[in-house]
């Protein structure tokens, strides 16, 4: 394909959150274009740029103003998306956008509505849902046929350490994350939890900070939830279990139960069948954050080209999001409050 027939996409942010995208994009160079990447920091900047081959861009004004580009990959921490995001809409760009939408609920709403009013698509990089193993098991959940959900279990059991994560200005502080590992770490087993699940209507929760960190935000979150559906569940998350291991989603289903143990099925009928789906993957949960394949993000990458190519919505959109945020509010209020809060 020709280079001026690619999906142009711009870039913005090429910290540590970068590289499973640069490695996704470069191999979708094919159909995807990247057209520009901007960082204030020019030295890091032209080093990302030199070790990806991707053009740096004069300045995001400069990408907004190229016709040639319809989506911008916004890579920024969540307290510098709102300006971006609302700049990009007012030039009719199209935005992918790492997790979370931002900091606070209220500021995630007004991200979605920005987008929605300029009639932009918004969509925000939840990478386990495509995992071959997530893929497998929303296939059945769809179909119907593991029957009624009755009881759910999750567990995040992961590590990162004082020094090298939380000791980085700004690591672990409302300010530039909003939270602690429900909003940075759990939020992506979360999601991936409603997308299989549905919603929540109602949680119970204890979050605290353990003595392995000093850090504003919670590292350990224990609560129960009760779903609209009428199943009940119970979730563990934090950042404080060395040396880390993966995340585990158990659903406890009328003729089976499936656990999704990183990229790994593994389906149980009570008929005696046994199904498993994936291949051992490591996910980031210990002291590398980023140690992780860059296949998920590659495969949610190209769904969002597919879905504004095909006119329909991405897999994960800004309003999608939004249920997890919500999520995430109600455990730490009803953690602060003492009582169980109605979603």
């Amino acid at each position: 394909m020709a280079q001026e027939d690619k999906f142009g996409i711009g870039v913005v942010g090429a910290g540590m959150a970068a590289k499973p995208h640069a490695l996704a994009l470069q191999a979708l160079s094919d159909r995807i274009a990247v057209r520009g990447v901007w960082r204030r920091d020019a030295v890091a900047l032209k080093a990302f740029c030199a070790e990806y081959g991707f053009p740096a861009a004069e300045s995001f004004e400069a990408m907004l103003a190229d016709p040639a580009i319809r989506a911008i990959l916004i890579l920024t921490p969540p307290n510098a998306r709102e300006p971006l995001v609302a700049a990009a809409a007012a030039a009719g760009k199209h935005v992918l956008m790492e997790k979370p939408v931002e900091r606070t609920t209220q500021a995630a709403e007004r991200i979605v509505e920005i987008c929605e009013t300029a009639g932009v698509t918004l969509g925000i990089i939840f990478q386990h849902r495509f995992r071959a193993a997530s893929k497998a098991l929303e296939e059945k959940v769809r179909s119907c046929e593991l029957g009624r959900l009755f009881a759910a279990h999750l567990v995040v059991p992961w590590w990162r350490p004082q020094e090298g994560y939380y000791n980085k200005p700004g690591r672990g502080t409302f300010a530039q994350d909003g939270g602690g590992v429900l909003i940075t770490q759990a939020i992506h087993t979360l999601d991936l939890m409603l997308s299989l699940t549905g919603l929540v209507k109602a949680v119970t929760a204890l979050a605290a900070t353990t003595g392995f960190h000093s850090m504003e935000t919670e590292d350990f979150v224990a609560g129960g939830l009760e779903f609209a559906n009428g199943a009940v569940g119970a979730l563990m998350a934090t950042t404080a279990n060395f040396p880390g291991g993966a995340e585990t989603l158990t659903l406890n289903f009328e003729k089976a139960s499936a656990t999704l143990a990183g990229g790994n099925l593994d389906l149980r009928w009570f008929d005696g069948r046994h199904e498993q789906v994936g291949e051992a993957s490591n996910s980031g949960g210990g002291a590398d954050p980023m140690a992780f394949p860059f296949d998920w993000h590659m495969a949610q990458i190209a769904d969002f080209v597919d879905a504004l190519e095909t006119g329909r919505q991405p897999v994960s959109t800004g309003r999608s999001a939004l249920a997890v945020h919500r999520l995430i509010d109600a455990l730490i209020a009803s953690s602060r409050e003492g009582e169980r809060i109605s979603l």
